[in-house]
């Protein structure tokens, strides 16, 4: 991941999460996610070549098999997390 394309000043480390609306699967849903996982999330769907709207379907669909799903949120900041450290399933 370019993690050099997210640059944050101190007062955008901890900003409050920030409430977004999206599609995925055709519903419309919203998600509550703090800037620097929203940047984050951007930054993995540009490197995919995938609207935020597809990868966060292909999280959404990886989240629901889960024996313990977590909410949609939760799920994308642990995915994000696992992609950074290169364990997460390619999403090709």
């Amino acid at each position: 991941m370019d993690l050099d394309r997210i640059i944050l000043d101190e007062s955008e480390i901890f900003h409050p999460p920030v409430k977004r609306s999206i599609t995925i699967a055709g519903h419309q849903t919203s998600i509550t996610l703090e800037p620097l996982f929203w940047d984050l999330l951007k930054n993995s769907a540009e490197k995919r070549g995938l609207p935020i709207n597809a990868l966060v379907a292909q999280i959404d669909v990886q989240r629901l098999d889960a024996s313990e799903p977590p909410g949609l949120a939760t799920a994308i900041r642990l995915w994000l997390v696992h992609d950074m450290l290169g364990k997460s399933p390619q999403s090709d």
